[in-house]
């Protein structure tokens, strides 16, 4: 059978040609180093990735592997099944917010700080604002922490409710982050 080649297989052979042999090499270091950057992730932050179960099998797999040559073939499988199923951008991304020192991990931290501050000043008044940027955000919970951690200030103890209603803001805004 002959196929005739169409404008997109010319447009998609053409951006081939462009990268070289070097560049695609590169590529798939990079993604075998995300890759490397996965194993060292523990099973609840792998869980929370939105990965392929073909992907976690083979990240899961490589932890057993403790030979040299065999983990270095397995990481080039790693990298592959990463450029074919999954959006490497967005996962280096979900990757680095684990991070502690990241960039994307501080702006989270940032973030949920200034959230905290405003809800603490506010009440529910910002309530509202903050449900409209994480819609997944349990309402009721979040005033039962923000009661608590205004009676604190108000009372100058400081029996932990402002960094519970802190954790409970990161994660709001970790999930958010991911479903977006």
């Amino acid at each position: 059978m002959n196929r005739q080649s169409t404008p997109q297989d010319a447009a998609a052979d053409d951006d081939e040609l462009i990268k070289s042999k070097s560049q695609l090499k590169r590529e798939m270091h990079a993604l075998q180093e995300l890759g490397k950057r996965m194993m060292d992730l523990s099973d609840e932050q792998l869980a929370s990735l939105p990965i392929s179960e073909t992907l976690k099998a083979a990240i899961v797999e490589s932890r057993r592997i403790r030979q040299h040559e065999a983990r270095r073939r397995h990481l080039q499988y790693v990298g592959k099944v990463i450029r074919n199923e999954a959006d490497p951008d967005g996962l280096r991304r979900s990757v680095e917010a684990f991070d502690a020192g990241s960039e994307e991990h501080t702006r989270r931290h940032h973030l949920a700080e200034r959230w905290r501050d405003r809800l603490i000043a506010e009440g529910n008044t910002a309530v509202a604002g903050f449900v409209e940027q994480c819609p997944a955000t349990d309402v009721q919970h979040l005033r039962n922490l923000l009661r608590n951690a205004q009676k604190d200030v108000k009372s100058g103890n400081n029996t932990g409710h402002s960094k519970k209603l802190f954790r409970y803001l990161r994660e709001c805004i970790d999930e958010a982050e991911r479903s977006s």
